[in-house]
């Protein structure tokens, strides 16, 4: 059962690198604003209500917590099993769908535009996380899990192989960037744009992969492994802060549970402790300065002294 920290700093915030130490604001603690979901991901933070949201798979819905009130109710159900939310360079939700086996997005008017749900006549698997570019594109990646039971989808047959799409919305062009990542999960792309990193869910251990992204801004070089986990260990969903250390989502057991951030190099330099396994997580807040995470059936806040990277 989590408790409220009863004395600063939090000891769930865990420095490991005196690298991470800057980053640690000495009188904030980890908070609970939500619970009661499944199996909560793909949070996703609206600057202009001062919202976040993010999904419950299972439950079929997307959720919304506001700032202001820290009232939580429910922002769309049916969600289409939402997984991986993000938002475009227009402020417009993007969200990935187990159940439609679609990338969708919501515009101004709350009207629903299917972006991606076919390569060459076969249907997606199961589109599980996704980010913008700052040149608009939508990267996301597509494993079945939402396609290998009832409970976050519905059971089918695979029709392509996993991989990591881009989307072109200027040319409505769906292309391939990599299939060499087996089952390909948590995705987000460094502060300049530079690399791309993406989790391997389907290695064994599993592993964090990173690509440089080429010139031309639209296509994968020098594929390489930024990190191989514990055999115990379960990365998800991340995103970069301004400095380019890597924050991601981590389980799975007590004392993995929580949020690993990783220097640019590769090395650990901090630890996040939940009670729970962390999904996916998100920058937010008036300064992007409060970083969100959602932790199996909670979500929980944590202010830090860094900003999210632009576009997470």
């Amino acid at each position: 059962m989590w408790q409220p920290a009863t004395r600063y700093p939090d000891p769930a915030v865990v420095v490991l690198d005196p690298r991470f130490a800057k980053y640690r604001v000495s009188s904030a603690a980890v908070e609970r604003i939500a619970t009661g979901m499944r199996w909560a991901e793909g949070p996703v933070w609206l600057g202009d209500t001062r919202t976040l949201l993010w999904s419950d798979v299972p439950n079929d819905r997307i959720m919304k917590w506001d700032e202001a009130t820290g009232a939580v109710g429910v922002f769309r159900q049916p969600s289409g099993h939402a997984n991986g939310n993000t938002r475009d360079r227009q402020g417009r939700l993007v969200t990935c769908e187990h159940l439609g086996r679609r990338v969708t997005r919501t515009e101004y008017d709350g009207s629903i535009t299917t972006l991606v749900d076919r390569i060459e006549g076969a249907r997606l698997n199961s589109p599980n996380d996704v980010v913008v570019k700052s040149d608009g594109s939508v990267w996301f990646t597509d494993p079945p899990f939402g396609i290998l039971g009832w409970y976050e989808g519905v059971p089918a047959q695979p029709e392509r192989p996993e991989c990591v799409y881009r989307f072109d919305p200027a040319t409505g062009q769906t292309t391939v960037v990599t299939d060499a990542v087996a089952r390909p999960n948590g995705l987000c792309f460094s502060p300049d744009e530079q690399r791309l990193y993406v989790v391997e869910s389907g290695a064994s251990p599993k592993r964090i992969r990173v690509f440089d992204v080429s010139p031309d801004g639209a296509t994968l070089t020098n594929d390489r492994v930024f990190f191989t986990c514990e055999p115990e260990s379960s990365p998800d969903g991340f995103r970069c802060d301004v400095d380019g250390n890597l924050w991601a989502g981590w389980g799975t057991g007590e004392g993995n549970d929580g949020v690993r951030i990783f220097a640019p190099d590769g090395t650990t330099i901090g630890r996040i402790h939940l009670p729970e396994r962390c999904a996916n997580l998100c920058f937010g807040g008036r300064h992007r300065n409060r970083l969100f995470m959602a932790a199996s059936q909670s979500v929980y806040a944590l202010y830090v002294n860094t900003q999210g990277a632009m576009g997470g």
